[in-house]
């Protein structure tokens, strides 16, 4: 392949890379933050609800997406199926950051809210969830990261993205074609973590 074309394709699978984990971990976000909410909340709860998200952290990424292909509805080959399992990947630790985040809360600050008639809402929203933001982050972060790597594997089932170029390359045994998808791969990682980490920062500064 020429350079211009393999620069077209790189950039090509990159985008659709992204827009995978883009799509799973703002699916992950909107299902992990108010599980862990309600985790703190009814903690009859947490045993069941934390010991799922860490089965499915134990399960090969390319086992757990075989497992998903012939479920009706959420399975299949293509992109459908990667955001199913990427979301389940990424649920762990934004999940259980956000249970600790609001748990490690000083109880006194906390009294100190009901004391001023906040509701569990209010105390919620202007104390608990400020106050745990730099852990609930730091869980993102992570599973931002991991997200981006395990989504290469996507390429097995017809996800797309930068596994193409993976696979392809072993299949192959063609080092360009390896790094075309590893680096860009590696490159989103390095982004994502210092971006997600300099937003830590501000949120530790206020």
């Amino acid at each position: 392949m020429n350079r211009p074309g393999l620069l077209r394709e790189i950039l090509q699978h990159t985008s659709e890379h992204f827009v995978l984990v883009l799509i799973s971990i703002a699916i992950a976000l909107a299902i992990g933050i108010p599980a862990g909410i309600l985790l703190t909340r009814r903690p009859m709860l947490r045993t069941g609800v934390l010991g799922f998200a860490n089965v499915m952290q134990t399960v090969p990424s390319l086992a757990l997406f075989g497992f998903l292909i012939p479920i009706p509805l959420i399975g299949g080959i293509g992109k459908r199926t990667a955001i199913v399992a990427l979301v389940l990947y990424a649920l762990l630790p934004i999940l259980r950051n956000t249970l600790v985040g609001i748990l490690s809360v000083e109880p006194a600050v906390r009294e100190s809210a009901i004391a001023m008639g906040m509701t569990g809402r209010q105390l919620l929203q202007q104390v608990e969830l400020p106050l745990a933001a730099r852990t609930i982050l730091a869980g993102v972060r992570v599973a931002t990261v991991t997200t981006i790597g395990t989504a290469t594997i996507a390429a097995a089932i017809g996800g797309g993205g930068l596994g193409e170029f993976i696979f392809r390359g072993i299949a192959s045994v063609d080092t360009t074609q390896i790094l075309a998808g590893a680096v860009p791969a590696a490159l989103l990682a390095l982004i994502s973590d210092g971006g997600i980490g300099w937003i830590e920062k501000r949120f530790s500064a206020v």
